[in-house]
């Protein structure tokens, strides 16, 4: 999103907050960046329980996503990265076992 500052003719009322606005457009996006990897890791979750039969390991990987989403939401430069390691995790799995 380009910033309000950036773009010629257009700036915000003074009534609106300019910053505020901007840090709750940047936390909406890294939210629905982390629920992506998240949701992610669960299709693959499903993967390994249905294709390789490992169902234990497979509520693991979700229980992991969750919690590396966690991770990812309150350690801002981790971000998406936690839970794309889960997510490496069970494809590897899927793939090569």
């Amino acid at each position: 999103m380009a910033e309000s500052h950036t773009v010629p003719g257009h700036a915000y009322s003074p009534a609106m907050d300019g910053a505020t606005h901007e840090q709750t457009y940047r936390g909406f996006v890294r939210f629905v960046e982390i629920g992506t990897g998240v949701v992610i890791c669960w299709v693959l979750a499903l993967a390994v329980g249905g294709v390789r039969e490992a169902w234990l390991l497979a509520i693991l990987g979700v229980v992991a996503s969750g919690a590396a989403g966690a991770v990812g939401a309150l350690a801002p430069a981790i971000g998406w990265r936690a839970p794309l390691v889960v997510g490496v995790l069970l494809a590897l799995y899927l793939f090569f076992a």
